[in-house]
């Protein structure tokens, strides 16, 4: 968020599974660059190098969790990261 805003944590659990949204107040992310998020080396910053989503997913399929990119209705973005209670790898 380059103006700055608030990012908010929150964190539910379920039976077998605890969520993390991980929410902020940015302008969020077009349409046009939401199926590449995920695509090595994509960036779309100055000095980024585009492994840090890439690099995030592989660490969660390891403990059999998930990340889910969510558009949020007013403005900003939703990170869910999705864990299972039980941590039996």
């Amino acid at each position: 968020m380059e103006d700055g805003g608030t990012i908010e944590v929150k964190v539910r659990g379920h039976d077998q599974t605890v969520d993390i949204d991980i929410i902020d107040e940015g302008p969020g992310i077009p349409d046009e660059i939401m199926d590449k998020i995920n695509e090595p080396f994509f960036t779309t910053k100055k000095n980024g190098t585009g492994l840090g989503l890439m690099i995030t997913n592989q660490i969660l399929t390891k403990h059999r969790g998930e990340l889910s990119v969510i558009r949020n209705k007013a403005k900003g973005t939703t990170f869910r990261v999705t864990l299972p209670v039980s941590n039996n790898i």
